[in-house]
């Protein structure tokens, strides 16, 4: 069997290709500026998500020293109070971590998950017994004679 000695000519995959797109140029390189001003809150805004996170530098198209001048201002803006830590996210799903009655995740699992706690406990003393105290005379028979100072055995 004889070897295929021709060269195959190597063809990019397509992620290959999507890297080479052209890049988005720098929004402050653009406007030449020299300095990103912590008080313009409607500039900083732009590169900060609904979730209130500083977008990355493959998503704003910034260069390197203009991103870490905007995350600097972004920074000392949420530190004056200017600009929000997070933003107020209005869920629209029932429930939380703790779920509550009927709703949250995982819905109805299959069945009942039997009784009640109350029901169980037959064998449970009823709540109106009242448990023996320490100055009936029983806090004699957990230590030892003559050290218990509730009976009054001092001299």
């Amino acid at each position: 069997m004889a070897r295929n000695t021709e060269r195959q000519t190597s063809r990019r995959s397509p992620k290959d290709a999507a890297r080479r797109t052209k890049k988005k140029p720098c929004a402050p390189c653009r406007d030449k500026m020299e300095w990103v001003d912590y008080k313009d809150v409607g500039f900083l805004r732009k590169y900060v998500s609904d979730r209130g996170k500083i977008r990355a530098r493959r998503v704003t198209g910034n260069c390197a020293q203009h991103q870490s001048m905007i995350a600097l201002a972004i920074k000392t803006a949420r530190e004056l109070a200017l600009l929000p830590y997070t933003q107020r996210t209005v869920t629209e799903r029932s429930g939380g971590r703790g779920g509550g009655r009927g709703g949250g995740r995982g819905g109805d699992r299959g069945g009942d998950r039997g009784p009640r706690r109350e029901e169980t406990r037959e064998s449970a003393p009823p709540p109106d017994a009242v448990a023996p105290s320490p100055a009936d005379g029983f806090a004699g028979a957990l230590e030892p004679a003559g050290t218990s100072d509730i009976e009054g055995g001092g001299s």
